[in-house]
């Protein structure tokens, strides 16, 4: 709520503006409201949310709540201001796109890492969305009022991959439920730090924002926050100090790949947010140090790229499937660590 600070002159006396909108969820047992919401709410602290709430700016099912009010399932929240929420502006940008696939309904680009998907806190231009606002400044679904136009699912700024973007109402509607029913394929590479010990395997546990740095999330096992993720994973290449798997994503939470294998301690490689940018496995000699912060060099970001996508297309029904190659920066990674294990193995 800190960054809505700009005063306006001209509003109706009294009147309340909506910022943030959550529904609890059906499972959800009980919690302090303030408690709730600074679990969900990014950049906003819980003793704001308390004064918030003693000062009749938060609702549940249109009703004033103090903030020991305990949540309970499918209640409605809603936080409320004297002032409108600040209105983000979409800027075309005329920004090169790798498009895959297009058609009347739908587009298909391959991201490159460093890219993100939509404007936000801090990132405000240079993204994918002010890049399709340009490619589809003609298009009655793409304005510059709507931030995120389009977009039925995302991929994190330094992932790189596959993502479907709709061109028209019913192509939004048609896969936005898709995504919603889980009926998509979407399969990642990525390179890990360590060998797990089954080649394939399923990873489940809640994911939701962490209790200690909001900034990151984690598994809760005992599913007491967050929402229920699953990730199924098969090992491509074992190279001894990491690995290249594949995962598939049964469900879309936030950094739901990154989270997981963190989880079972086979942390993404060089994933500075989940500790990945450290030596997790292998020797102490000086010559391996040096040979990994070489990979860190080649590699400057999460190993995790979105290699496949498949979905049914919204006007013909056609099964749609894409896949891509690894990115330059990941290959050279992964070909860098096989020859390491190679030339260790003929020492």
């Amino acid at each position: 709520m800190e960054e809505y600070i700009e005063e306006i002159d001209d509003q109706d006396e009294g009147e309340l503006f909506e910022h943030h909108r959550l529904t609890v969820d059906a499972g959800q047992s009980a919690m302090r409201i303030d408690k709730f919401l600074a679990n969900r709410l990014l950049n906003v602290t819980r003793s704001r949310l308390q004064q918030a709430a003693d000062a009749g700016n938060v609702l549940v099912n249109s009703v004033q709540v103090k903030s020991s009010y305990k949540v309970k399932p499918n209640d409605d929240i809603q936080i409320v201001m004297d002032y409108p929420k600040r209105e983000l502006k979409i800027i075309p940008e005329n920004i090169p796109l790798n498009i895959v696939y297009e058609d009347e309904q739908l587009i298909v680009v391959n991201k490159p890492a460093g890219l993100v998907v939509h404007p936000g806190h801090g990132n405000y231009s240079g993204t994918l969305v002010n890049a399709l606002a340009w490619y589809f400044k003609d298009l009655p679904l793409f304005n510059n009022e709507d931030p995120r136009p389009g977009l039925v699912h995302r991929i994190d700024k330094d992932t790189s991959g596959l993502l479907v973007v709709a061109k028209t109402e019913l192509a939004k509607t048609s896969l936005g439920i898709q995504f919603y029913e889980k009926s998509t394929e979407r399969l990642y590479h990525a390179l890990v730090w360590g060998s797990p010990k089954e080649d394939k395997g399923t990873i489940t546990g809640n994911i939701g924002r962490s209790l200690k740095n909001r900034q990151v999330f984690q598994v809760f096992p005992d599913g007491e926050y967050g929402k229920p993720a699953v990730t199924h994973y098969k090992v491509l290449r074992n190279m001894s100090y990491v690995s290249l798997v594949e995962c598939r994503l049964e469900t879309g939470r936030t950094h739901q790949i990154r989270v997981h294998m963190k989880y079972i301690n086979h942390t993404l490689f060089n994933d500075s947010n989940y500790g990945g940018d450290e030596i997790l496995r292998g020797t102490t000699s000086n010559k391996y140090r040096q040979f990994v912060m070489n990979c860190f060099k080649i590699l400057p970001r999460q190993a995790l790229h979105a290699k496949t996508l498949g979905f049914t297309h919204p006007v013909t029904g056609e099964k749609m499937l894409f896949d891509s190659e690894l990115p330059e920066d990941m290959a050279a990674a992964v070909d860098k660590w096989e020859n390491y294990i190679v030339n260790r193995y003929e020492e």
